[in-house]
């Protein structure tokens, strides 16, 4: 079994990113995520890597698509306000099918907000990153160690779909530290990429990496192909934790850092010998709905635990087809909603017995 180290979250998801073979970092500084970049400005040099500061989120996300349309495993990181600034970026390197890892330690919003943690990103990770029809693959750890263990799967899965990937992380997980198990590094072959443009050497054919496309007819084949890819990913990558979820009358639906408090009060229920138990998304696009859909039967309701004002309720109401009364509580603006505060939930969803 590897060592375990202590590492705060931001540290560790950059550590890890270089474990997977990232030796390119493009990112600019914002609360509560900074520490990644000031790690990577660290190691990068190090190890051969390349570390640019740029002048602000708009130049590091172009970056970010120039670095990954050569190939190579590159990664950027910032926290709410600076998504929405790299949010044209992403939209390019979507429509450019150019793989990368994005990195989005959430604080409190709308505007400046505050610097404590959130999750009210939810919606523009999953729906609206940017202009036009695309999706990116997003990962919500819930612990340090799956900050960690995640950012390998999610270059890999970037290269195998070429498409971005996110972590959707928070300012307390990014800020928390806990013991982790680092990955051994991986030997990752950028020269594999026939689509690259990388040089070719007259070996080949040059590769044009564009998202510019004049003729409409040729713009939308392009884009029904790539949701017809889209397809086969919510066919194939849905994934979510199940936890005393099996003869759950009350099951609650939480990602990240709200499962954690969330599992808390479900402990402490089910001492009382309430049936209640817990789905945690951990893609959130695609979003687990089979596993949601897979429980309905037996469920009575549904309680969404967001650190948001309800951002992932229809996505529960469409998973279980409205089959079942979808309930919501949450804390925003940087509040964390604690385990009594879920258990009091839980306790007014049965009715008020304890």
């Amino acid at each position: 079994m590897a060592e375990r180290v202590l590492m705060k979250g931001n540290e560790a998801i950059a550590e890890a990113a270089i474990a997977a073979g990232c030796r390119h970092f493009f990112g600019y500084p914002i609360t509560p995520q900074t520490e990644v970049a000031a790690y990577m400005s660290k190691r990068m040099p190090k190890i051969g890597g390349v570390y640019l500061q740029g002048e602000s989120e708009v130049a590091s996300i172009n970056m970010v698509l120039g670095a990954g349309a050569a190939g190579v495993r590159v990664m950027t990181s910032t926290s709410s306000p600076g998504i929405s600034l790299m949010s044209e970026g992403i939209s390019y390197i979507a429509g450019s099918d150019v793989p990368c890892l994005i990195v989005n330690v959430q604080r409190g919003g709308p505007g400046l907000g505050g610097i404590q943690p959130s999750q009210s990103d939810y919606c523009q990770a999953t729906k609206a990153t940017g202009h036009g029809d695309f999706h990116m693959l997003v990962f919500a750890p819930s612990t340090v160690q799956e900050m960690v263990d995640l950012v390998a799967g999610a270059f890999d899965l970037g290269d195998k779909y070429r498409m971005p990937a996110m972590v959707l992380s928070d300012g307390m997980l990014g800020q928390m530290m806990e013991p982790v198990a680092l990955p051994e590094p991986m030997e990752v072959d950028n020269d594999s990429k026939p689509w690259a443009a990388c040089g070719h050497q007259n070996k080949r054919e040059h590769n044009v990496i564009n998202s510019l496309y004049i003729n409409p007819q040729e713009l939308e084949d392009l884009v029904r192909q790539r949701y017809e890819k889209y397809e086969k990913i919510k066919e194939t990558e849905q994934r979510a934790e199940e936890y005393l979820v099996d003869d759950a009358e009350i099951v609650i639906v939480a990602f990240g850092a709200s499962s954690r408090v969330s599992r808390s009060a479900i402990d402490k229920a089910r001492k009382e010998g309430i049936k209640v138990g817990l789905i945690r998304p951990i893609t959130l696009w695609p979003f687990p709905e089979k596993v949601i859909w897979k429980h309905t039967a037996h469920t009575k309701v549904f309680l969404s635990v967001e650190m948001n004002m309800g951002q992932m309720v229809d996505d529960i109401k469409l998973a279980c087809r409205c089959a079942k009364p979808v309930e919501f509580y949450g804390r925003t603006g940087g509040v964390i909603p604690t385990p009594k505060e879920v258990y009091d939930e839980i306790i007014r969803l049965n009715g008020g017995v304890q």
